[in-house]
């Protein structure tokens, strides 16, 4: 039997059956931008350039597939919010200067049409241009920004955001978070249409390191779940990214429904996979600082395994916990690819399913 293309290992897992190999995904954009020796801000407003960064970076290594992503901003800075753009970080929204100044403005704001709104073209043109480079044998995951929560957060400056979950009333706080799963959803769509085999979203700042598991129930998941079903029966699979320590609410993010949830370096991996549904996929979790950018590649190897080890490899879509820096070394980056093809391999993971 031929090996699968990296493609197909990954519909493997997202479809439940055994890929010949586990399939490794970074969350390498920071990275590629560097390997292809741009700027970031040569590739934020630049689609093409971005999606060449990818394709440079993923045919060094081997990976599996592709996470297209810019920053954080770009919904925001499409519906109005002013951006900051360097050179060596990911633009950033400006919170001093917020969109929505008073919560009830959010009833004179449009969703913007990722197809000609700010930046947001640009993005999909890095999926339309990497899908059709690479996109027949290697996945393409397209983000579509920020969830509900985190971009109300952008909209409102989060300072403000976090207070006015106390304060404010709670239908105007719905009303801001229904706002802003139109949005994602609105994008998330556009994304397949633009080449994406499936999409993400980053609630980061709906994570326990930020609100409570209480408050992450009673405000950010139910759009989340809502945003997960809308998007999904458009026909795309989407991933729920939140970073940090979210055992305490791992629970919850699988009932949102989302297909995968990309967890971070702190989640125990074994834990979060006994809770889980074994239709939900988890893409995570080798620490992005070390040992990806300080260890050396003997500590990589030992990493992957023990998280090959720790979920049986079972639903598990190798990856780092969050994304990686412009400063990890290329090295690391093949040995993590290279631990990934051993501990992952068909008869690894046959062993460790007869356990």
């Amino acid at each position: 039997m031929r090996p699968m293309t990296s493609l197909e290992r990954c519909l493997a897992v997202l479809d439940g059956r055994m890929p010949d190999t586990l399939p490794v995904v970074p969350q390498s954009f920071m990275y590629a931008v560097e390997t292809a020796g741009f700027k970031m801000s040569d590739v934020s407003r630049n689609g093409r350039k971005m999606a060449a960064a990818h394709r440079i970076s993923q045919e060094k290594h081997g990976y599996d597939g592709c996470v297209i992503d810019f920053d954080d901003a770009a919904i925001a800075e499409a519906i109005g919010a002013r951006v900051i753009y360097r050179d060596t970080e990911p633009a950033i929204v400006d919170e001093e200067r917020p969109v929505l100044k008073d919560l009830r403005d959010v009833h004179d704001l449009e969703v913007p049409d990722p197809w000609t709104a700010g930046r947001l073209p640009e993005w999909l043109e890095a999926t339309k241009t990497l899908s059709d480079a690479i996109g027949g044998h290697v996945l393409i995951m397209g983000r579509a920004d920020q969830g509900p929560f985190s971009i109300a957060c952008l909209l409102r400056g989060m300072t403000q955001f976090m207070m006015d979950l106390m304060t404010a009333d709670k239908a105007l706080i719905a009303d801001v978070l229904d706002f802003g799963r139109k949005c994602c959803v609105a994008f998330a769509k556009a994304q397949k249409e633009a080449g994406a085999h499936v999409t993400s979203i980053g609630e980061g700042l709906a994570g326990p390191s930020l609100i409570s598991p209480g408050m992450y129930r009673e405000f950010a998941f139910e759009n989340e779940r809502r945003a997960a079903a809308e998007i999904q029966a458009h026909g795309l699979p989407l991933s729920l990214h939140i970073c940090g320590n979210a055992g305490a609410i791992i629970p919850d993010m699988g009932a949102t429904g989302a297909k995968i949830l990309e967890v971070d370096w702190q989640v125990d991996m074994k834990k979060a996979r006994e809770t889980l549904p074994a239709s939900t996929v988890l893409m995570g979790n080798i620490n992005p600082s070390h040992p990806l950018v300080f260890g050396k590649p003997e500590q990589i190897d030992e990493a992957v395994k023990q998280l090959v080890l720790a979920t049986k490899g079972r639903g598990l879509i190798i990856s780092s916990g969050c994304a990686m820096g412009r400063n990890t070394p290329p090295e690391n980056v093949s040995a993590f690819v290279a631990a990934a093809r051993k501990h992952g391999s068909g008869e690894e993971l046959e062993k460790l399913h007869q356990c």
